[in-house]
């Protein structure tokens, strides 16, 4: 999804009746404030959703893909996320689900 399709998709589910251009000023609030609390918190929970936090990377030797020459790679921090327990059983159904729509794709009931 990009950012236009969030912006209109909000803008259309929206109680209140939004319109686009408010939908892309909350929407750039809060990944804002998202941000800032990353940086200055070290992490962002929002449950039900996910825990976004600052993960350290150690630094470690890597090679060059053309010359196979090893090669020194600093240490650095990036943005780990960690999906909740209720977004992980939205996006993997069970295996249950699973067999059973493959049961009936076969035409069985």
């Amino acid at each position: 999804m990009t950012k236009a399709q969030l912006v209109d998709q909000v803008a259309r589910t929206a109680e209140a009746g939004v319109s686009r251009k408010d939908a892309e000023a909350l929407l750039e609030t809060m990944f804002a404030v998202m941000g800032r609390a990353i940086r200055d918190d070290g992490c962002f929970s929002y449950p039900g959703f996910g825990v976004f936090k600052i993960q350290e990377r150690s630094a470690r030797t890597g090679r060059n893909p053309q010359t196979g020459a090893a090669i020194g790679i600093k240490a650095s921090r990036t943005i780990a996320f960690r999906p909740a327990p209720a977004l992980k059983n939205n996006l993997y159904p069970s295996l249950t689900d699973v067999f059973e729509a493959c049961y009936l794709s076969m035409g069985c009931k």
